[in-house]
C-alpha cells in the first residue's frame, strides 16, 4: 500500500492533491495538500481546461456522449477539486446557470433532429442525462446553497420514479425520447442525478435509495435487461477515465459513497468485477480511452494511469472502510 500510494505522489499534480485528501486523509489546511492544489491550478493541462470553459457553453450539443464537452470537462473539474473561488471559475458558473429553466434545470444549446422528436432547430434545453452532471458540478465546486441551484436540484430530483429516473427532457426538445420503454428508468440518468444528490449533501434522500437500487438490480439482471441500450457487459466492464458516462468504475464510485451499500453483495461483486482488471500491484491501466481526452495520462491503453488507478483504489479503501 505505502508503495502504491507512493507512486500516486509522484504523479501530476491534481492526482496528488487527491491522493493526499482521499487516500492519505490529510486536511486540506496542511501544507503538503495546499502546496498540492496550488500545483494543480497552476498545471497547464487544468489551467487551460479553465480557461476554455470561459467559453461556455461551448459548441451546440447534439451527443451527450460527446467527451470533449464543456460540461464534462466542468465536471471534471469539480471531480478532481477545482471549486468555484479558483480563479476565473466564479465568472464559469455565472455563465452556466446564466440559462435557466423555468422548470429549474440549467439550459445548453441543443438540436434536436426531426427524427428523434426534435425540432431540428437549436434551442436552449436540459435533459436528464446533462441537468445533474452540471447540477452536481456546481454543488461539488460549493455552490449548493444557491438558490439557483438548490431550485434546479429539486427539480430534478423530483422526477424520480421508485424505479430510478427516466429519460426525461425539457419542453424545448418536444417529443425527444431515448431508445426504450417509457416505463423503463434510465440508467445513465439514474446515476448522474444519484452522483447530483451527493455533490448536494443529500446521500439518504428516498430517491437515492431507490435509484441505488436499481442500478444494482440492473447488475443483477444484466444478462436480460438493458433499458435504453445501456448493456453492463464487456466494454462496460473496461476501466476508463473521465467518469463522464455510463461505466463500470464510474456506478461504483458513486454507489461506494453509500454507507448502507457496502454490504450489499451486488455491489461487492460489482467491485470485484472491476478489481479483476487490476495489476497485482494495485496499478490500474486503461483499458478504453476517449479520443477527446488523450493527451491526459489516462487517455491511453498502453501503461498504467495514475488517475485511474487512484479512482480504483479509492473505491477499493471504502468498500473495506
Amino acid at each position: 500500500m505505502d508503495e502504491l500510494i507512493g507512486w500516486l505522489l509522484e504523479g501530476p499534480s491534481w492526482v496528488r492533491y487527491r491522493a493526499l485528501v482521499d487516500l492519505v486523509r490529510e486536511p486540506e489546511s496542511s501544507p503538503g495538500v495546499q502546496a498540492a492544489r496550488r500545483a494543480m491550478l497552476e498545471d497547464p493541462q487544468v489551467s487551460a481546461l479553465m480557461q476554455e470553459l470561459q467559453g461556455w457553453p461551448g459548441g451546440v450539443l447534439n451527443s451527450h456522449k460527446s467527451a470533449g464537452q464543456l460540461y464534462h470537462k466542468f465536471k471534471f473539474l469539480a471531480d478532481i477539486g477545482v471549486c468555484v473561488d479558483d480563479s476565473g471559475m466564479r465568472h464559469v458558473a455565472d455563465l452556466v446557470m446564466t440559462h435557466q429553466s423555468a422548470q429549474g434545470p440549467f439550459q445548453l444549446p441543443m438540436a434536436i433532429s426531426p427524427a428523434y422528436g426534435g425540432t431540428g432547430r437549436k434551442e436552449w434545453a436540459w435533459a436528464l442525462c446533462d441537468a445533474p452532471v452540471i447540477v452536481g458540478a456546481l454543488c461539488a465546486m460549493g455552490m449548493s446553497d444557491d438558490a439557483r441551484v438548490q431550485a434546479a436540484v429539486g427539480h430534478v430530483a423530483g422526477l424520480a420514479r421508485t424505479s430510478g429516473w427516466p429519460c426525461c427532457v425539457s419542453p424545448e426538445m418536444g417529443t425527444f425520447r431515448g431508445p426504450g420503454r417509457k416505463d423503463d428508468p434510465c440508467p445513465y440518468a439514474t446515476l448522474a442525478v444519484c452522483e447530483m444528490e451527493l455533490a448536494a449533501g443529500l446521500p439518504d434522500e428516498v430517491q437515492v435509495h431507490d435509484g441505488a437500487e436499481a442500478l444494482l438490480t440492473l447488475w443483477a439482471e444484466r444478462r436480460e435487461r438493458h433499458p435504453y441500450v445501456f448493456y453492463m457487459g464487456t466494454d462496460f466492464c473496461k476501466l476508463k477515465a473521465p467518469l463522464i458516462w455510463y461505466d463500470i468504475l464510474h456506478v461504483v464510485d458513486v454507489l461506494s459513497r453509500l454507507p448502507w451499500l457496502r454490504q450489499d453483495r451486488r455491489l461487492y461483486d460489482m467491485v470485484g468485477a472491476m478489481m479483476e482488471r487490476v495489476g497485482s500491484d494495485g496499478r490500474a491501466t486503461p483499458e478504453s480511452v476517449w479520443t477527446a481526452w488523450k493527451d491526459w495520462e489516462f487517455g491511453q491503453k498502453k501503461v498504467p494511469s495514475r488517475w485511474v488507478t487512484l479512482l480504483v483504489e479509492r473505491v477499493r479503501q471504502r468498500m473495506n472502510g
